[in-house]
């Protein structure tokens, strides 16, 4: 029996003709509308951070992380340097560095256990107690609680989407801690960093 002969061409409408509508668009016919509505969403959560960050700089003089610890001291009354690295997901040496600053401020002091002398507890000073009480919320508890309220398959779908978006802006294997913040997390609240500052990509060591 005689075999069928196609032309190329026709092969290739007929193998075009059983593939999906995404698979069909070339790269220029791509839904533009789509891409910039992604891209301004992603623009808006980067300008929302940064303009969070500022206003605690301006109101308070502080970082995101820098309240963020001090929030931490003030719900558990006294802690070690690793009960509060492993509430705020910092590493030991990024939140020794914050208390640093933060007792340079006069916000916190540091003093032995009177029951286990290895251990040394932060406390806040009534300064600190004062800020807080005008300390907008740290950006990151508003979502938090919003996300909170969400039903579990918005969730999941939520934390999938935003993984797929930072394997496609190949920052999927960046370390970062979960807290919403711009620049460095141990700068002074006025934007004074050095050189010798940890990155905000300090991850919490397990």
């Amino acid at each position: 029996m005689e075999k069928l002969r196609t032309k190329p061409s026709q092969v290739s409408e007929d193998v075009a003709y059983n593939q999906p509508d995404y698979c069909l668009k070339a790269k220029g016919d791509l839904d533009l509308s789509r891409i910039h509505d992604v891209l301004i969403a992603l623009r808006r959560v980067i300008r929302a951070t940064d303009l969070h960050s500022k206003h605690l700089s301006k109101t308070t003089g502080l970082t995101a992380p820098q309240i963020l610890l001090l929030h931490a001291i003030r719900d558990k009354g006294q802690a070690t340097i690793g009960e509060l690295a492993t509430e705020v997901s910092l590493s030991q040496a990024t939140v020794t560095t914050i208390l640093d600053r933060l007792e340079k401020r006069k916000l916190v002091y540091r003093e032995r256990s009177s029951e286990d002398k290895r251990k040394v507890h932060a406390h806040l000073t009534d300064a600190a107690w004062e800020v807080l009480k005008t300390a907008p919320l740290p950006l990151q508890q508003n979502f938090t609680e919003r996300f909170g309220r969400l039903q579990e398959w918005e969730q999941t779908m939520i934390l999938s989407a935003l993984q797929r978006v930072a394997e496609m802006m190949d920052a999927h294997h960046i370390d970062a801690s979960p807290v919403l913040h711009l620049g460095t997390f141990d700068r002074t609240g006025n934007g004074g960093d050095s050189a010798s500052e940890r990155p905000e990509t300090e991850a919490p060591k397990r």
